[in-house]
């Protein structure tokens, strides 16, 4: 995304008159940023956009468009917390009523989905617009077997991609989220990830959901599952510690402006094989043991047992068993039982346990997207466990 050191020089090439939408896009090529323009331009009046690209205008652009080129802050492969002050701050510069913030790869997407996203800030009451993909069967599991039910139990939205890389948001929504953000700046943790959703559903703000189609995903160059899935589940957990006040109160589902009943999940392919996920997971049920057994209840611990003794093919991980494994993790980040490294390092061989099982149930004729659907659901069940333990850490439940 671009960053807001040069901002005064950017503005002076701004007309001070305003901007309706900011647009903050992630580095791509001249040709994929020249159909992003056009399409832009022909969505919205050029002269209520404000785009900034840390790439070169292309040639023969609307002459109209305003237009500055910007370093980038970086290439992750999400939206991180440099992006959310740089965005407020060029907002806030330049009187924009809402930011649309598009992470890389982001020329793959329909982009006349993107005017939803616009619109739906710029129309208000929305504040923040997340964006509803299509992906390929086993793709964003991450999301699929812990940020989605985690976000969707504790926080009440069904939003699905709660770490979506394209959003919009309100000049409102823009300062709350670079507030929290200037929180990791100052500690040069400028990469951290923010958590959106969780942010719009503490401070009560109008959250709307829309389908945007099929995305190309963005492939981190150096991490793989052993530091991503740290990263991610590390954030999200500090996250809800620290809005515990809030998700331990009962609240209603919400209604979420255009939110998606259909499937989101294409169907069909080549299933990955399972065989090396359960080996992983059978090594480590024989030497994490000593580190399980400080994380998990007796009853977690015999439902592992279990399954380290199934084979392949029917190896089942019941959904009330993965959601308390993950509230039982997440109650250990917050004790800090142990080193927070080690912690969420083993609750890896634990996930690809997960995957193994989601690959066979959905392998054997069950529906994708049901599937993640029933584990939220189990999350969501599981609530009451989380919020028991969370007060009294103490006492295993059986």
């Amino acid at each position: 995304m671009a960053t807001a050191d040069p901002v005064s020089d950017m503005t002076a090439q701004a007309d001070h008159t305003g901007a309706g939408l900011l647009v903050l896009l992630a580095p791509m090529t001249q040709e994929q940023l020249q159909g992003m323009l056009a399409h832009l331009t022909a969505s919205f009046p050029a002269e209520s956009l404000l785009v900034f690209s840390p790439d070169a205008l292309p040639p023969d652009s609307d002459p109209a468009l305003r237009f500055a080129a910007v370093p980038a802050t970086s290439t992750s492969w999400t939206l991180n917390a440099a992006d959310f002050v740089n965005a407020y701050h060029l907002a806030e510069e330049n009187k924009a009523r809402a930011v649309l913030m598009l992470g890389p790869e982001s020329s793959s997407l329909d982009l006349s989905a993107l005017h939803s996203l616009a619109h739906a800030v710029l129309a208000a009451p929305t504040d923040l617009a997340v964006s509803c993909y299509d992906l390929p069967p086993y793709a964003g599991l991450v999301n699929s077997a812990i940020l989605y039910p985690l976000t969707r139990a504790l926080f009440a939205s069904p939003v699905r991609y709660p770490l979506a890389p394209d959003i919009c948001l309100s000049l409102r929504m823009a300062e709350r989220l670079a507030g929290v953000a200037q929180r990791f700046t100052a500690t040069n943790q400028a990469d951290a990830p923010l958590w959106p959703v969780n942010e719009a559903a503490v401070a009560g703000f109008d959250i709307g959901q829309f389908d945007v189609g099929p995305r190309l995903q963005h492939q981190p160059t150096g991490p793989g599952l052993n530091t991503i899935l740290p990263l991610v589940t590390g954030s999200l957990f500090a996250d809800i510690d620290a809005k515990a006040a809030f998700w331990q109160r009962f609240r209603p589902f919400p209604a979420v402006h255009n939110a998606i009943a259909t499937s989101h999940i294409h169907t069909g392919g080549a299933s990955p094989d399972t065989t090396p996920m359960l080996q992983t997971f059978r090594l480590a049920y024989t030497n994490l043991q000593e580190i399980w057994s400080l994380v998990l209840p007796p009853s977690s611990l015999l439902g592992l047992k279990r399954l380290a003794a199934t084979d392949g093919v029917a190896f089942r991980m019941p959904d009330s068993l993965w959601a308390r494994i993950v509230y039982d993790f997440l109650l250990a980040y917050r004790l800090r039982t142990i080193n927070r490294g080690h912690l969420l390092g083993a609750l890896i061989p634990l996930y690809l346990a997960w995957v193994a099982s989601h690959i066979n149930i959905t392998t054997s004729g069950s529906d994708t997207e049901s599937h993640i659907e029933a584990v939220a659901a189990a999350f969501e069940a599981e609530k009451t466990y989380i919020v028991s333990r969370w007060r009294w850490p103490d006492r295993f439940n059986s």
